[in-house]
């Protein structure tokens, strides 16, 4: 009796730290049915902070660290026309002196790393400032005045842009995009009234671009929570004003009514792609339907500090599921935490935008963009919220699974989502040998997961290069599990937030 007793304490203590089963199901794939294209627009352009972050040294060890494991093109950042960039000033005498000397070191840099700009036009030089005063709260305080006057600035965007075909080529800058301001619907633009004045702005500018070179893409308006989309559309098509290109922005955790101008109810993890579907719908709705969309500022939800978190790769791969052939590009913002909105960040893991913490630290985010980025360019039907399914160039199928949970839910702490319970995920595969070899790679709690690491080295404030490189060394992934397909099924065990990146060789 006291033997069967040992017995059953025994198999309750097992039960107990077994992972609980939160919820089961199943997901055939056809490897040959139909496919439809998935350009890999989640992972081609970035946003970063102001432009002259792009110079030092850590900004560019991120930037390379992030091309690396994406297919990293552009990147978006404010400010290039600052005081601190230099590019315009006056003489004595009061007449324009441009300097472009450090415009041409950060621009040579990034295109020295294989990166192009998409040039966001701002902020104003406060020598050309209708308002010098009239500054962002930004600690780097950029002028957001309109200029005082449109002659001196009809001449300096020329300047700017016949500059960049001087140094560089019109081959090469006919590639890049010009983008006229940054979210001029709020505090960033001091233009009175605001949204004709901004009209204005883009119209000068982009005209100034044309007239260097017809062949320079320009776009806009660039503005906050997807607003103003088709007001701007009636006025580039009325007035015949140049447009290459629409570009807005929208946040997981942006507002329903700030997004959508309504209180319908609408989960934080589906407002990007519903705001993409709107202004999309916007766009086809106008005079001028075959413009492509540039989401040029996007985020998951960051309740929790959950941007340091595991839960970053599930939220963008449920994005790039539900945006797919919505929209062109989508600039996450940001790759990088060398970022200075408020100031220097004082330490890693406050919550901040990029795949990488101060020091150079990989968040579970860029291992998550690490793992997408392995998809293929043709999407398989699957029918699941929780799976995109892929065909790969070498002919093998490429297949995200996830299990997304969200900041908040019970047991989320300190490190993120709890460790269980677990969900089970079977797929179904056909038309591939009914034994096939599997590899499956993973991102979840325990594999690239820095934030449990960081605080049992003590959470420094300034972490060394040793312990960077520790960290960074301890949660690098490690090779791919290998598997076989039993009878053309694989059955998954995923914590909460896990991301696993299948691939089955056929």
């Amino acid at each position: 009796m006291k033997k069967l007793s040992c017995l059953a304490v025994l198999a309750v203590l097992l039960c107990a730290s077994a992972p609980r089963l939160r919820a089961q199901e199943t997901v055939s794939i056809d490897a040959n049915a139909p496919t439809t294209p998935l350009p890999h627009f989640w992972e081609q352009m970035f946003g970063s902070g102001h432009a002259i972050l792009s110079l030092r040294s850590a900004w560019r060890s991120d930037l390379r660290a992030v091309k690396s494991v994406t297919d990293f093109r552009y990147v978006r950042f404010h400010g290039i026309l600052d005081d601190e960039v230099g590019a315009f000033t006056r003489d004595e005498h009061g007449n324009p002196v441009y300097n472009w000397s450090q415009v041409d070191e950060i621009y040579d840099g990034l295109r020295k790393n294989g990166i192009r700009p998409l040039v966001e036009i701002s902020f104003m030089p406060t020598q050309l400032a209708f308002n010098p005063l009239d500054l962002h709260s930004f600690w780097y305080h950029p002028d957001v005045s309109p200029p005082r006057d449109w002659d001196e600035w009809d001449a300096f965007m020329k300047a700017f842009a016949q500059h960049l075909v001087d140094r560089y080529g019109i081959n090469e800058v006919s590639q890049w995009y010009f983008e006229v301001w940054n979210e001029p619907n709020i505090d960033f633009w001091g233009g009175v009234p605001r949204q004709a004045s901004y009209f204005e702005l883009y119209a000068h500018t982009a005209r100034d671009l044309k007239s260097v070179s017809p062949r320079l893409r320009v776009g806009g308006p660039a503005t906050a929570a997807a607003s103003w989309v088709p007001a701007f559309l009636k006025y580039v098509s009325d007035n015949h004003v140049p447009i290459d290109f629409v570009s807005t922005h929208g946040y997981a955790d942006d507002t329903v009514e700030n997004l959508f101008h309504n209180d319908n109810p609408v989960p934080e993890d589906d407002r990007v792609c519903a705001a993409i579907a709107k202004v999309r719908g916007q766009i086809d709705a106008s005079a001028l339907p075959h413009l492509p969309l540039f989401w040029t500022e996007w985020n998951v939800q960051g309740a929790d500090d959950s941007r340091d978190t595991i839960f970053v790769g599930p939220a963008v791969a449920n994005t790039i599921r539900e945006c797919q052939g919505k929209v062109n590009e989508m600039s996450f913002w940001t790759f990088s935490d060398v970022f200075q909105e408020g100031g220097p960040i004082p330490t890693p893991f406050e919550g901040d935008f990029g795949l990488r913490a101060q020091g150079g630290i990989d968040k579970p985010s860029y291992y998550g963009f690490a793992l997408l980025h392995r998809l293929g360019t043709e999407r398989l039907p699957a029918a699941s919220d929780n799976v995109i399914a892929t065909k790969t160039a070498d002919g093998n199928l490429a297949v995200a699974v996830w299990d997304l949970v969200d900041p908040g839910s019970p047991g989320w702490g300190e490190n993120g989502p709890p460790a269980g319970p677990a969900k089970t995920m079977t797929l179904e595969f056909r038309g591939v040998p009914a034994n096939a070899r599997v590899t499956i790679a993973t991102v979840d709690r325990e594999h690239g997961n820095v934030l449990p690491k960081y605080r049992a080295m003590g959470s420094p404030v300034d972490p060394t290069m040793i312990q960077v490189k520790e960290l960074n060394e301890e949660t690098a992934l490690p090779a791919p599990t290998v598997k076989h397909l039993t009878n053309g099924r694989l059955t998954l065990t995923l914590t909460p937030d896990a991301l696993d990146l299948i691939t089955v060789e056929k």
